[in-house]
């Protein structure tokens, strides 16, 4: 069996402790997760969280294994102090909790980062990568950026909106076939807009069988049956980052 029968299960790495290889720091207003590579490459990545908010393990865990790859990756918290949603919360006030938190209205925290990014960690090129509510925050920042060099949108929830095309750099677009919050219909009318309009590089994937949340999983909850999807969203997304950023 594929993945999970919750619907929404990107909070799986919630039940196990991941402690990260990096540190908290503070910039400006808000709190941020920052991880340093190996060795100083001049490249950064802004790692945007899923619904469960930047202290996330599963996250965590992803800015972690993109910053092995050569990136200073950090997870800014965009919620500003506000609570992330909760796996246990009821789930018929969840659109109502959405409201309060638009993956759209996010600039000040961006530009904050951003300076962060070039001024602190001495950042040349810099990309983003988000997950869930993260994935609408990257197509956002990718409309409106042209300094971010690369993004990497997973499993995004996708709207029908006549701006889905006005991409200023590359960017990639990961989602699973089953999953119950993004319909393929959606997937198929933004590949569709993207197609028609799109004047820089960009590229769709719909990975067989997978359902939301399956990129993020940490390795000890990753099945025998999925990790071979896992592994090539996972190489896609580093793929991506190394071409472009």
């Amino acid at each position: 069996m594929a993945n999970e029968a919750h619907p929404c299960p990107c909070d799986i790495g919630h039940r196990i402790e991941y402690g990260g290889m990096g540190r908290e720091v503070q910039v400006e207003h808000i709190q941020a997760y920052v991880t340093k590579p190996p060795f100083d490459t001049g490249k950064a990545v802004i790692v945007i969280q899923d619904i469960f908010g930047w202290q996330l393990p599963n996250t965590r865990y992803m800015a972690d294994l993109i910053a092995g790859n050569g990136y200073t990756t950090i997870v800014p918290d965009f919620f500003v102090g506000q609570e992330p949603w909760h796996p246990s919360g009821d789930w018929s006030t969840f659109p109502e909790w959405l409201k309060t938190r638009d993956a759209r209205k996010i600039d000040k925290e961006v530009d904050a980062v951003l300076k962060y990014l070039k001024q602190q960690c001495h950042a040349q090129k810099i990309g983003a990568v988000g997950f869930c509510w993260g994935g609408v925050a990257v197509h956002h920042v990718m409309m409106k950026y042209p300094e971010f060099r690369a993004g990497v949108s997973v499993y995004g929830i996708v709207k029908d909106s006549e701006d889905v095309h006005s991409l200023k750099n590359p960017t990639l677009f990961i989602f699973a076939e089953n999953d119950a919050v993004i319909p393929l219909e959606q997937v198929s009318l933004l590949t569709q807009k993207l197609k028609k309009h799109c004047k820089v590089e960009y590229q769709i994937k719909t990975f067989s069988g997978q359902t939301h949340g399956f990129v993020h999983r940490k390795r000890e909850d990753c099945s025998a049956e999925d990790k071979p999807y896992i592994d090539e969203a996972r190489r896609n997304l580093l793929e991506w980052l190394h071409k472009y950023v």
